[in-house]
């Protein structure tokens, strides 16, 4: 699998990765952290085969996807990530699609999905409604929970950011391991990810965005507006399929209950045992056919 497509989109020079028929139902497909295109390359292929347009952007800080201008803050705040993903949709003129995602790029779907509605044609989103509630960040969480986001914290410091600097490849395969406890990926797999992380501004957005969500850094003043709306906590009315892995190593399975105040549409809530955070990697058929349900509901 490979970005062999380029495109300006906002700040942005977006590498991506693309396949299927270019008149097919166009459905996106985003990555987290610390992952990389690669956690489809089993999903995009199933896509396509079924006549869709799949589109795999790297996000900002991964891959061969680079800022246009020097200058531009290497924001990792959620508003960022959903400003590009519109940003891409544009400039593909693709008007409206179906959006998927996990971790990072799960969160860009749902602000697509809860601000922008009419461009997002349904939303698959692991760990369900996944935008952040900065201003309740500093509430603690129970103990089991709070040792789950040690990473978090250790980026907080100098010392974490230092540590990600010196081996940004070793925390991120501890992470994996960690988070998906059950999915036993090999060297392999792992290096043709890691690949994607040395992208010059991949420590510099990876630190802001968990300072940022915690409040203790501001955001790119370009996205104060998004981030207004986003304090909201809108609620998402777009048609959904949400997923929680029994085995996540970072947050526990929800019920359909604990984010129900936050979709006003039609949504259906899974939980897929023997399932980590990296859902579409772990579980490829099963996120191609949530993919292809929504695609079907949005076919004449």
């Amino acid at each position: 699998m490979r970005a062999t497509h380029r495109v300006r989109a906002g700040v942005l020079e977006v590498a991506y990765h693309q396949a299927g028929p270019a008149d097919g139902p166009p459905v996106v497909l985003m990555h987290g952290f610390p992952y990389d295109i690669h956690a489809y390359a089993e999903v995009a292929p199933l896509l396509a085969a079924q006549g869709c347009r799949v589109v795999v952007p790297y996000m900002r800080g991964y891959g061969t996807t680079r800022f246009l201008d020097a200058a531009t803050p290497r924001s990792g705040e959620q508003a960022a990530f959903g400003a590009d993903l519109l940003a891409l949709l544009d400039a593909l003129a693709i008007p409206r699609a179906v959006l998927a995602g996990y971790d990072w790029g799960g969160r860009a779907c749902c602000v697509v999905a809860a601000l922008w509605p009419g461009r997002c044609a349904g939303l698959v989103s692991y760990n369900s409604y996944n935008i952040q509630n900065i201003a309740r960040a500093m509430e603690p969480d129970l103990p089991e929970s709070e040792h789950r986001l040690w990473y978090q914290y250790y980026f907080h410091s100098q010392r974490g950011r230092v540590g990600l600097e010196r081996d940004r490849r070793a925390i991120a395969r501890l992470l994996w391991r960690l988070w998906s406890p059950s999915w036993p990926f090999d060297d392999a797999t792992f290096e043709r990810s890691a690949a994607a992380f040395d992208n010059p501004d991949f420590v510099e957005v990876v630190i802001h965005s968990y300072r940022h969500r915690f409040g203790l850094v501001p955001g790119d003043p370009a996205y104060a507006d998004i981030e207004a709306r986003l304090a909201a906590q809108p609620p998402i009315g777009v048609p959904c399929i949400t997923f929680d892995g029994s085995d996540d190593g970072v947050r526990e399975p929800a019920d359909v209950q604990q984010h129900a105040d936050r979709f006003a549409g039609p949504r259906s809530h899974r939980i897929v045992p023997g399932a980590g955070h990296n859902l579409p990697q772990e579980k490829p058929l099963l996120f191609a056919d949530a993919v292809m349900e929504l695609v079907a509901n949005n076919t004449p």
